[in-house]
């Protein structure tokens, strides 16, 4: 990634923080955080990095709720970014804790070896 995207999906992820906030607490959805955004090289596509803790919802739902609401969320991102574009939004769930554990677990399964280091 350029410097350029960097410093755009940084002030999105910034942008983002209030509206997805007051969408959490409206739909009971508990913490929304924007853990990581990725930017087209062209800056018209963002791919936003969702994580949900607690709440009513599943983080599944929540996503879906914040996909359906993805036009409110971009119009609220605009007023805040200046760009010629206004980047359209694709949300996905971050599954880096998952994997973490994943890998921890697995870890976890391997026997110490007895060889002197």
């Amino acid at each position: 990634m350029s410097i350029r995207t960097e410093k755009v999906a940084s002030e999105i992820r910034q942008a983002l923080s209030r509206p997805l906030g007051d969408l959490a607490s409206e739909i009971s959805a508990g913490l929304i955080t924007v853990t990581h955004v990725r930017m087209s090289p062209d800056l018209r596509i963002a791919r936003v990095y969702l994580s949900v803790f607690g709440g009513k919802l599943s983080p599944e739902q929540a996503l879906a709720k914040v996909t359906d609401r993805a036009k409110d969320i971009r119009h609220k991102v605009t007023g805040k970014v200046r760009l010629r574009f206004s980047p359209e939004l694709h949300f996905y769930l971050d599954d880096t804790l998952e994997t973490i554990e994943r890998i921890d677990s697995l870890l976890k399964r391997i026997p110490p070896s007895n060889s002197p280091e």
